[in-house]
């Protein structure tokens, strides 16, 4: 079910991604892109759809990702200079979890109707109207679990098993034990199958009284 609902940012969200490389360069001087400008849209070349999808599994609704995605590049843009070479997606990754946690503060988190595009970006082919129907359930379904986590499972179980980093580049990113990684994503999963039996529990009951 995991990688059936890890979908590519939709078609639209190109728009954002451009708005990304283009917006910190209003007012800039013409001429030829300097080492930095450079370096920022290889950022944005290399990371935007990760940062838009970690930004979905942190709970920032679809309606709303791109702007949160263009908002975590700006913040990279600012700060360039500050982040070593190598620790590009480390940063960036942490700067999602401080927009995540914003919106989700902000009340940002609401029930949205399924992207289209997004569900056809992930699958073989143009599904038809029952995968689409499966595709919905199923990206609500991995919603409701992730959004019953805690923060800090939340986040190691989105890094690994859908975005599949490395459990020692985790640990290297947030700045944690290998050992301390691996506990909270054996916890993780063991939440995440309880919430998903909860959540089928309901549905079956649900169904069962009509």
């Amino acid at each position: 079910m995991i990688s059936a609902t890890r979908a590519s940012p939709p078609a639209r969200a190109e728009a954002a991604r451009d708005a990304a490389v283009t917006g910190p360069a209003e007012g800039a001087e013409r001429g030829a892109p300097s080492p930095s400008a450079e370096r920022y849209r290889a950022l944005v070349d290399a990371y935007f759809d990760f940062i838009w999808r970690s930004l979905r599994g942190l709970g920032v609704p679809a309606a709303t990702a791109d702007d949160a995605a263009q908002h975590v590049f700006l913040i990279a843009h600012q700060k360039l200079g500050e982040i070593a070479p190598g620790r590009e997606r480390s940063f960036l990754f942490g700067t999602a979890m401080g927009v995540a946690a914003n919106a989700r503060r902000a009340g940002a988190r609401r029930r949205e109707r399924c992207d289209d595009d997004a569900m056809a970006a992930a699958a073989d082919g143009a599904p038809n109207p029952e995968q689409l129907m499966e595709m919905k359930q199923a990206r609500a379904l991995l919603d409701e679990v992730l959004d019953a986590m805690e923060d800090d499972l939340r986040v190691v179980f989105v890094l690994f098993e859908l975005e599949g980093v490395p459990t020692e580049e985790i640990a290297a990113m947030l700045g944690l034990a290998r050992g301390t990684v691996a506990s909270r994503l054996r916890r993780a999963r063991e939440e995440f199958h309880a919430i998903v039996k909860r959540a089928q529990a309901r549905a079956l009951h649900r169904g069962g009284k009509r």
